[in-house]
């Protein structure tokens, strides 16, 4: 059980939460977002084309890894979840290339002797370029790669891999890239977006089984992006219904899909929505009026730098939803975008009082991962906003722990 200890001091009351034993204390980063110099993926590809910004660099983690993960261990973390770029593994089709393998084991290393338990995500959105070239998930041919990628993963770094996570944000990344337009291939159509969330279900299932092949003990589970909806009239029954509707399609049609072959399930959490049935308009999602500033939030300290809405409860409650799957669950996303660094502290310690609350009412939360150890590169925001615990002058490369990571330091484990 997670309990919330008030510890007296001279000073003032320090509060501080308190974890079960083995809980995982931790922070994400992605490969193409943090190590720089991704020359053989579909983005950097893009890039050079001037369809989104270009990342050059990031913050060289591919080579300051350990520093990187040297100040993991000094925050007082215990875990880091990163990626593994597939574009580095696999250059070209069916060529394995042997000094990433290197590489990613010296990684992993690093990981283990700054005591992080290591969490590696297969597939943090970027693609192969040879395999873009192809239609990417598009086809089954993207499947079948993806399937074989991951066992040659699993083949050469197995060992050295704690938790697996096969596919981050399944949904988010076909609607951004296939509904939207907004990143690689650009496209918008609604039925390509359907085939693309449906080979990514079939590219996990087909991951697990490859992996389980070679290493039958290794947790595999998938980081879902969840939003928590609700109604925006509380009492209106139509406001209720569509929110009921928007819950279950966004945050359990894909894990219903692959429960039976998941070991635990991760969770995103960012979003909070408030939805609506307009008859002007259809179904709205209230939190995208709030970023456009067309609905008026007084409080600036309930938005991120961004214009997300700040809702730690909600990941409270998707938390307790999640029981229903009876699987152990770890929180591999949720962060804020705040260069000044004035709201993440409070953000930091409402969003583990609700993981707390969450484990106090049943649910069987077993880590929890900020989003991001470091600032980095935010896809087509590029170098804008600062969601690390670590600031990252991008001139320089200079790291700086933020004051907000003091705030990790509060938890107890054990």
């Amino acid at each position: 059980m997670a309990l919330l200890v008030e510890i007296k001091t001279k000073e003032k009351v320090q509060t501080k939460i308190h974890f079960p034993t083995g809980f995982l204390l931790g922070a994400a980063l992605s490969a193409h977002q943090v190590e720089g110099n991704n020359i053989n993926s579909d983005w950097w590809h893009e890039e050079q084309l001037g369809q989104v910004p270009k990342s050059g660099i990031a913050t060289d983690h591919y080579h300051r890894y350990d520093e990187d993960f040297g100040i993991a261990e000094q925050i007082g973390l215990n875990a880091m979840r990163i990626s593994i770029e597939w574009a580095r593994i696999e250059p070209e089709e069916g060529r394995w290339d042997s000094a990433a393998i290197e590489h990613y084991k010296k990684v992993l290393k690093s990981m283990k002797d700054h005591g992080l338990t290591r969490m590696v995500t297969l597939w943090h959105w970027t693609l192969p370029q040879w395999l873009a070239a192809k239609g990417g998930f598009e086809t089954n041919v993207g499947v079948e790669a993806f399937a074989r990628y991951s066992w040659f993963v699993a083949q050469n770094l197995g060992k050295d891999i704690d938790l697996w996570i096969t596919l981050n944000e399944p949904e988010i990344y076909a609607g951004l890239s296939h509904q939207k337009g907004s990143h690689p291939p650009f496209k918008k159509n609604l039925i390509q977006t359907w085939i693309v969330i449906r080979n990514l279900i079939a590219a996990h299932k087909s991951a697990y089984k490859a992996i389980k092949r070679t290493i039958p003990k290794a947790k595999i589970g998938i980081a879902k992006n969840s939003s928590f909806y609700q109604p925006y009239r509380k009492n209106n029954i139509l406001d209720k219904i569509l929110s009921y509707f928007a819950d279950s399609i966004s945050n359990h049609y894909v894990l219903e899909k692959i429960q039976k072959q998941l070991d635990f399930i991760g969770v995103n959490y960012y979003f909070h929505n408030k939805v609506r049935l307009s008859w002007r308009r259809g179904y709205e999602e209230m939190n995208k009026n709030f970023n456009k500033g067309q609905m008026k939030l007084t409080d600036q300290n309930k938005r991120s730098d961004m214009g997300w809405v700040l809702y730690p409860e909600g990941l409270h409650r998707l938390l307790k939803d999640l029981k229903w799957y009876k699987k152990p669950i770890y929180v591999t996303e949720n962060g804020i975008a705040d260069a000044v660094d004035s709201r993440r502290p409070k953000f930091i310690r409402d969003s583990l009082q609700a993981v707390a609350n969450a484990i106090a009412d049943g649910a069987d939360v077993r880590g929890y991962c900020y989003w991001a150890l470091t600032d980095n590169y935010e896809w087509t925001e590029g170098y804008g906003p600062r969601f690390g615990l670590v600031e990252i002058d991008y001139a320089t490369q200079t790291r700086k722990i933020r004051k907000s990571a003091d705030v990790l330091k509060e938890v107890q484990i054990g």
